[in-house]
């Protein structure tokens, strides 16, 4: 099996995951529209990669009231699109036994761009994405920290947790509705990128797995058809990949149960 999708917004595309998976769906052949706040690096990657397959368009997805025409105008730019990747975000750490180090504003903006803004686009998108006759999907970069967070950075880990509670929950919305689109999740470790620049450019880029790893292993669970793709997990394999498993299947049967009830 193969990735079937041939044009691919890819949102949060001007570093780090998103500006490697953008390259490596590029290799693919496939056609990439990459969004980010940046404008000279969206530039220089069009440049580089070439503008026949290879698209950027500037947008700030915390600006949550201008997603409904940044959608529109993608809309009617690039109508072939036929899967959103909504990647972008940030993490920062938080230690609340000294509450007064705590900035409260970067804390919730955290919430702010990695679900909120996130479950914004991917509502703005849907009636654009099920109008299509082919399938089409829907890709969230969450973390293996949705599954077990870690307790230095609770804002990022229950942002993600709140992501991937979405998505399960959307998953199974379409599903009942006969949708066309589908919910594909991509779950990464610890990855060498600027994620972790606010621990210091030079320790936090050396943090976690290679990038190039990473996409690599990535790719291979999108190829493969995947709609959870895990690289890597939290502490010992067989607890980690227990606890994911365990609870998509208790979404499935509370589903399930609550189908029946009604």
């Amino acid at each position: 099996m193969t990735f079937p999708y041939k044009h691919v917004l890819l949102i949060g595309a001007t570093s780090g995951i998103g500006y490697a998976m953008a390259n490596k769906m590029l290799e693919q052949n496939i056609q990439v529209t990459a969004v980010g706040r940046r404008k000279e690096r969206l530039d220089a990657w069009v440049q580089e990669s070439g503008s026949e397959k290879a698209h950027g368009k500037v947008f700030d997805i915390s600006n949550l009231d201008a997603i409904p025409q940044f959608v529109a105008e993608v809309a009617s730019q690039f109508p072939d699109i036929d899967c959103v990747f909504i990647n972008a975000g940030f993490q920062l750490q938080s230690d609340f036994s000294s509450p007064q180090t705590i900035d409260l504003a970067a804390y919730h903006q955290i919430m702010h761009v990695n679900y909120t803004a996130a479950v914004t686009l991917a509502t703005a998108f849907l009636p654009f994405l099920s109008g299509k006759a082919t399938p089409t999907s829907l890709v969230f970069t969450e973390s293996n920290l949705a599954i077990v967070p870690a307790f230095i950075m609770p804002g990022y880990c229950a942002s993600k947790a709140a992501l991937n509670t979405f998505a399960m929950c959307l998953r199974v919305q379409l599903r009942e509705a006969k949708s066309n689109v589908n919910v594909i999740e991509v779950f990464p470790p610890a990855v060498q990128t600027e994620l972790h620049d606010y621990m210091g450019a030079e320790k936090g880029r050396q943090m976690g797995m290679p990038l190039g790893e990473f996409t690599e292993k990535a790719w291979q669970g999108l190829a493969s058809g995947d709609d959870e793709v895990y690289v890597g997990c939290v502490g010992p394999e067989d607890r980690f990949f227990s606890i994911a498993r365990q609870r998509r299947s208790a979404c499935e049967d509370l589903a399930q149960m609550m189908r029946n009830r009604h």
